[in-house]
Parts: structure tokens; C-alpha cells; sequence
């Protein structure tokens, strides 16, 4: 079964076309990555089902059902937003209450445990938390909710690298014990590639991309040497990237598998993998279509 089902959905404010006749189809119980530049449509995308906004056109079912004015997809849904608001007066043992009534499968040890690994200080007013405190409490929500389908969106804005490493961790434990569905938008790319399943890539509104993560770890490779024989053995290639150095250049390129890699080495070049982090990286900037040959 699918979580969600999207056709053709699309948001439109005023001649901006924030999502653009989105169609993607996610798996139940497996980890989706969201991916793609600030502006490609990944909030927006992701208010769309959870009926936040309504779309302009289109149909989406979420968890087997129209989830527009419905309580019963809403209840099994939860969404962490980058810039989630609380009432100034509240304390995050506050919000944290409110959100164990809200979750039918609200997990309160896992809650507590959370609290004492972010060292999150309950008591004091949520107006006078950090922004990485802020983030922990939306981090907490949306791991202890045990909510079927759970959204990610750039969970971890002011974190350090000890505190992302133990929400990577403490994801995938509780995602092994009870399987459901996670989408998770980060600019992270290459802290989550580990935990991606399957990556959906936005670009100004439309879907560029929509695969198995295990297909795009090994899309491209990285091949160097003198500048002549890389632009000769990329000269029939799809080139990604490209850079020169004097008599030198680098060239990130789509391969067919290891077959393009074992004839850039017995053409003399170097050869080195590329991650997931830079083929997306690749794939969105402004210059890669002029790089294409």
C-alpha cells in the first residue's frame, strides 16, 4: 500500500506555480527523502497533504484517504515544520502534554528519554529556548508521536553535529522497532543518506527526480586527468559538472553502471565515487544544463 498518492497536484499563487502537476507515489513503512533547493516546493508540498493549504488542482490521498477536513488522517499524520510556532507562555513540558493528547500512539517513555538525550530544559519559557532547543522539542513530537506517517521538514535548524547525530540515531532505532512512514526534507543530504529509501527531488515545483536511493548512489562518477582525455572520453557523455584547473579537469558525469567507470580507467583517468549529496547538488544548479553535452 501506498501512504501517499499524488496526481497531477499543483499550487498556484497568483502566476507563481509554488508545486507544478506533482504526481509521486510513496511507500508505506519506509523512509522517503524530500529533496531539493530553498523555493523548489517542499513545504509547500508537504502542507498540501497534510491540509494545511489547499491545492489549486490535482487529487492526493494520504494514508488511503482525502485527508482535506479529515480527522482521522490528520490524527495518524504529524508534521514538524522548520519554523513550527508556540505560544510564547508555554514551556515545552506544556507542549509536550498537548501533543501526548493529540497522538493516539503517543510514546511518553520514549518522550522522557528524549527530553534527557537533548537535554531539554522543560521548565523554562519557550520563548527563551535556543533555536537548537527549539528544534528538540519539534524532534521529540515527531519521534514519540509513533504517528503512521510522520514529516520532517529541515528538523534540526540550529543542532550541532552531536545533537543531528543522535536524532539520525535515534530515527532509524525507533523506525526499526515500529516501522511507518517518514518523509524527511533536509539540506543534510549526505548526514541522511544512510537512512533514504527512496528520494523524491523537487525543482521549481516539479519533480526531477523520483527513485530508489540505492539507484542514485551509484548515478555518477567523478572522473580526472589531463584536460584533453577527460574532455575526449566525456565528449558522449551526459557531464553534470565540470572543472579546470591549468592542463587538469574534473568532470562528474551519469554512468550505466560500472561499465563507465572501468572504461574511464583504462582511458588513464581517475575515478572516484560521487555522494548523494553532490549528485543532487549537481542536478539543481543553475549551470549543469549548459554543462550537458
Amino acid at each position: 500500500m501506498n501512504a501517499i498518492e499524488a496526481r497531477d497536484l499543483s499550487k498556484h499563487y497568483r502566476d507563481v506555480a509554488a508545486i507544478d502537476e506533482v504526481s509521486i507515489s510513496l511507500e508505506e513503512n519506509r523512509v522517503h527523502g524530500l529533496l531539493g533547493r530553498n523555493g523548489a516546493g517542499k513545504t509547500t508540498l508537504m502542507k498540501l497533504l497534510t491540509a494545511q493549504i489547499f491545492a489549486s488542482s490535482g487529487s492526493m490521498q494520504v494514508l488511503g484517504e482525502d485527508p482535506v477536513e479529515n480527522a482521522g488522517v490528520l490524527s495518524r499524520t504529524c508534521f514538524i515544520q522548520e519554523s513550527q510556532k508556540y505560544p510564547d507562555g508555554f514551556r515545552p513540558r506544556d507542549v509536550l502534554r498537548i501533543a501526548q493528547k493529540l497522538y493516539p500512539a503517543w510514546d511518553q517513555g520514549l518522550a522522557a528519554d528524549l527530553v534527557a538525550d537533548f537535554r531539554l530544559p522543560e521548565k523554562r519559557a519557550i520563548r527563551k529556548l535556543s533555536r537548537g532547543q527549539l528544534s528538540a522539542v519539534g524532534i521529540i513530537i515527531g519521534l514519540a508521536s509513533r504517528a503512521p506517517l510522520t514529516f520532517f521538514d529541515e528538523p534540526y535548524l540550529g543542532l550541532d553535529a552531536v545533537a543531528r547525530r543522535l536524532f539520525f540515531d535515534r530515527l532509524l532505532a525507533d523506525y526499526a522497532e515500529h516501522p511507518r512512514t517518514i518523509v524527511l526534507s533536509t539540506h543534510h543530504i549526505d548526514e541522511v543518506s544512510n537512512l533514504l529509501e527512496h528520494v523524491v527531488l523537487l525543482d521549481q515545483g516539479r519533480v526531477m527526480l523520483d527513485e530508489e536511493a540505492d539507484a542514485l548512489q551509484g548515478a555518477a562518477i567523478e572522473v580526472s586527468g589531463r584536460l584533453a582525455e577527460v574532455e575526449e572520453f566525456t565528449a558522449r557523455s551526459e557531464v553534470l559538472h565540470e572543472a579546470r584547473i591549468g592542463a587538469l579537469a574534473t568532470a562528474t558525469i551519469l554512468t550505466d553502471g560500472e561499465t563507465t567507470a572501468a572504461a574511464a580507467r583504462a582511458a588513464g583517468l581517475d575515478v572516484a565515487p560521487v555522494s548523494l549529496q553532490n549528485y543532487i547538488v549537481h542536478r539543481t544548479t543553475a549551470a549543469a544544463p549548459a554543462a550537458v553535452r
